[in-house]
């Protein structure tokens, strides 16, 4: 922070000492957070937890980025830094991502229906991308979880009926609303939109393309994303990065697409990630969904005590990738909460104290 006010100040931003920093092979450290605030912060994040009954918090990773240094970064065993972490539903959020490198190519607009890439959404013939990607394709989908597994739309495509090819399992789900008009958060619209790219490159380049148009430009070197049985990338749940490597895409939308010298995403993608769903209602969901990234915006904010331009890719028993934009700040943070005493917010206050003391 310091450094950032005195740079401005003297308006020399292209000096060595004010130059922007982004990671190499290895990230950089920047001061250390210290002091009574990040005490506190651990009280939060890695308080003591039964592992037996599984009650309390248990975090399994914490990593905060600012202006592209390292300031804080702790595991929990046996996670380490080079231990690639189940994302859960962060998958969704780098599946946009990825599609926003092949938007900047030219390959669809956000208006085309998906069914001109993926033909099993020939019956559901006025659902776009834009729908896709608001979670408003329409489709009659029930994400439930394991509190109610007989019901669930999800747990039938990710371990029963809909396995072997996820996509047209939830291409097959009846329409319950028109496209566009209404959220309704769905692991399977996530997983169409991943056979609409494979559609959209052909089986051989779709298989590398994740890795190609995103992982190594940003250097990333541990990601896997497991697929189907129909060799579909499991958007909506199945890709694994470690917290370091996770920060790196943070790090690309927190500085609107660009990484280094390169426009990696459209800036215009990146705004529309960052739009909020205007059919969305109050209350749907723990935050407002935009672009498959989920925004801290409307009346009450969703993370009160975080500023108003915070994004995030969240997953499944607490995973998170926060993008603090005003602050200059990128977290990253892995666990395991089923009891549901962890919240989003209080990690937010908690590191934004510990930065700011």
């Amino acid at each position: 922070m310091v450094k950032r006010l005195l740079c401005a100040a003297l308006l020399v931003l292209t000096t060595d000492a004010c130059a922007e920093q982004w990671p190499a092979t290895e990230w950089a450290y920047g001061p250390q957070l210290a002091g009574p605030a990040v005490k506190a912060l651990e009280d939060f994040a890695f308080a003591p937890r039964n592992d037996e009954t599984r009650e309390g918090i248990r975090t399994d990773a914490l990593l905060v980025i600012r202006d592209g240094e390292i300031i804080y970064e702790r595991y929990a065993a046996p996670t380490t830094a080079s231990t690639p972490h189940l994302t859960w539903s962060v998958s969704k959020s780098l599946m946009a991502t990825v599609l926003g490198v092949a938007y900047g190519e030219g390959r669809f607009k956000l208006t085309d229906p998906a069914a001109r890439f993926y033909p099993p959404m020939k019956q559901h013939p006025k659902v776009s991308m834009a729908d896709l990607l608001h979670w408003a394709s329409g489709l009659d989908w029930q994400e439930d979880y394991e509190y109610a597994p007989l019901k669930s739309s999800v747990v039938a495509m990710l371990y029963t009926r809909g396995r072997a090819d996820m996509a047209q399992f939830a291409a097959d789900t009846k329409a319950a609303a028109e496209p566009g008009q209404a959220f309704r958060y769905s692991s399977g619209d996530s997983n169409i939109l991943s056979a609409v790219l494979k559609g959209m490159l052909g089986h051989k380049a779709y298989m590398s393309y994740p890795w190609d148009a995103l992982f190594k430009p940003l250097g990333i070197r541990t990601a896997t994303w497991e697929t189907d049985a129909d060799e579909t990338f499991v958007a909506s749940s199945y890709a694994y990065l470690t917290a370091r490597d996770l920060a790196r895409v943070g790090l690309l939308m927190e500085r609107d697409g660009r990484w280094g010298e390169q426009q990696l995403l459209p800036k215009e993608w990146v705004a529309f990630n960052r739009q909020p769903f205007d059919k969305f209602q109050a209350g749907q969901d723990e935050a407002v969904p935009g672009g498959h990234w989920w925004l801290n915006k409307g009346t009450p904010q969703p993370w009160p005590d975080a500023p108003a331009d915070t994004f995030a890719a969240l997953g499944h028993w607490g995973q998170a990738l926060f993008v603090l934009p005003g602050e200059h700040l990128v977290i990253v943070r892995y666990g395991d909460d089923r009891d549901g005493s962890y919240r989003h917010n209080e990690l937010l206050k908690r590191v934004l104290a510990a930065v700011r003391s």
